[in-house]
């Protein structure tokens, strides 16, 4: 593509440079993955600034520069360079519109689902994929646990790639011929323009909790950074929200979308009731326009009727077949790390992504729930601990929950990353006011003695990780899965 075209569907503070008709290969934020012919985009980041690293961007090939109006950087460089030069007024925002243009706004060649909210959004993402699927349609995901084009896997390491990949990402999939996109939005990927221009057909509001207040500080802060999707849907878009989320009519009282509701409330355009759940999945029913659906899945706890009721919805809405539907929610198979139940006959240690304490409170209500039908009633116990560099403020929440809706607690360690082990531990301690816990920093250490040292029909909650397989100590990254270890212990168990 000409840089011209780039050029004249983008606002720009100033241009230098007279290279302008030569064709771009390529856009990046990364100066080490940049190709020769490529466009490179200086992102200051908060951790270092790609303005420093335009001459290595140059070295391997960039004969375009984006930089960021205010910014350091050495001008020189580029004009002995011969390159073109090009300053906005916000690097991250150009990205994604200079990425929009390269790809061809492959967004609008396909019907866009995004789904955002605290809890929820992986596995209603993994709903709704199951259920276009089983209407014969080919789906593209993009989302926490992996990126897919139809059944191909594509490696992932944020819930929402940055917006040169996510565009990448839809220009591949309409190439091999899919027709829908199911994306998971972060409030990261809003803030930091990541979905800026993308054509959102429809977005599916799960719930909001407190979450990434490293990042966003307040909640208010946080529910503004998700309110971006909504405010930027165009009125013919439709809005699938959880109606029992007291948060919905900030979030949605600007957006000039078609709004349906879903969950419990007796005035929710899909209304979700009837719910029942044990180790072996969950039953509802929704009721919609006086129809009512008797729905199951494999999948276990409240929170996965209010995931696949989302779903329901917007697969209602985008004209899927009922019965379609019912089937594709009925055979989407287990989601690595959400609510993922191991047994050895007896006892039962369950692998949850529960990194919030509004998650673990819900996890460990779904699981008492469980646990009291039981004959006899299963103790319950709980390991987890709390991610690094990540919100203070939900360990000691966390660790209140953990101790009063569990017989004990094991407090261990996550992913610590740059912070003291045990000072995340101590954080968690401040909330606990009883001493049904254990403090184990080793986490192995923490599981083996949960599953070995507790009654032969004992359920453990392993809590935080959930489909990670590995911890982050140091900045040093090892392999390291919930699942493999909780197995290996369960199987000594069983011997």
């Amino acid at each position: 593509m000409k840089l011209t075209e780039l050029i004249n569907n983008v606002t720009v503070v100033h241009i230098a440079g007279n290279n302008a008709e030569f064709d771009v290969r390529g856009i990046t934020f990364d100066s080490r993955s940049v190709k020769d012919g490529w466009m490179f985009v200086a992102i200051k980041g908060f951790k270092t600034d790609g303005h420093k690293f335009i001459s290595q961007a140059i070295a391997n090939g960039a004969n375009a520069i984006v930089v960021e109006d205010g910014c350091d950087y050495d001008e020189n460089i580029i004009h002995n360079s011969k390159n073109v030069l090009i300053v906005v007024k916000n690097s991250r925002k150009a990205l994604a519109e200079f990425s929009n243009v390269f790809y061809g706004n492959p967004s609008r060649k396909l019907t866009v689902i995004g789904i955002t909210g605290t809890k929820g959004k992986t596995t209603a993402s993994y709903f709704l994929k199951n259920i276009l699927e089983t209407a014969g349609e080919k789906v593209g995901l993009i989302g926490t646990i992996k990126n897919m084009i139809g059944d191909r896997i594509v490696k992932t390491s944020l819930t929402t790639p940055e917006a040169n990949e996510i565009n990448r990402l839809m220009s591949e999939m309409v190439a091999e011929g899919c027709k829908y996109c199911v994306m998971e939005v972060s409030s990261h990927s809003l803030e930091l323009y990541r979905a800026h221009g993308i054509n959102f057909d429809f977005a599916v509001f799960t719930n909001l909790t407190s979450d990434h207040m490293d990042f966003h500080k307040t909640k208010e802060n946080y529910l503004a950074a998700k309110k971006i999707l909504f405010d930027g849907l165009n009125e013919n878009a439709k809005i699938v929200f959880n109606k029992d989320d007291e948060n919905y009519k900030a979030l949605l009282k600007d957006s000039p979308a078609e709004k349906y509701s879903y969950g419990l409330n007796d005035e929710a355009d899909f209304r979700i009731g009837n719910i029942d759940f044990d180790f072996g999945g969950t039953r509802f029913a929704v009721l919609h326009n006086g129809e009512k659906y008797e729905l199951k899945t494999r999948l276990v706890g409240m929170f996965n009727a209010y995931n696949a009721g989302a779903a329901f919805a917007a697969a209602l809405l985008a004209g899927k077949d009922a019965d379609k539907i019912i089937e594709g929610i009925e055979t989407t198979p287990q989601i690595p790390g959400r609510f993922e139940i191991l047994s050895n006959g007896k006892k039962k240690a369950i692998i949850d992504f529960s990194h919030t304490a509004g998650s673990l409170k819900e996890a460990l209500i779904s699981v008492n729930k469980i646990a009291e039908k039981e004959d006899p009633p299963s103790p319950v116990y709980t390991v987890f601990g709390c991610g690094g560099d990540r919100d203070k403020t939900k360990r000691p929440a966390m660790g209140r929950y953990a101790t009063e809706m569990s017989k004990k607690a094991f407090i261990t360690s996550d992913n610590p990353r740059t912070e003291d082990p045990m000072k995340i531990i101590e954080d968690i301690l401040k909330g606990i006011t009883s001493d049904n816990f254990e403090v184990i920093e080793e986490r192995e250490e923490a599981i083996k003695k949960s599953i070995l040292e507790t009654e032969e029909n004992a359920v453990i909650l392993i809590g935080g990780k959930g489909h990670e397989d590995y911890q982050l100590i140091n900045g040093v990254k090892r392999h390291f899965s919930d699942k493999e270890i909780a197995q290996k212990y369960l199987d000594l168990c069983r011997n």
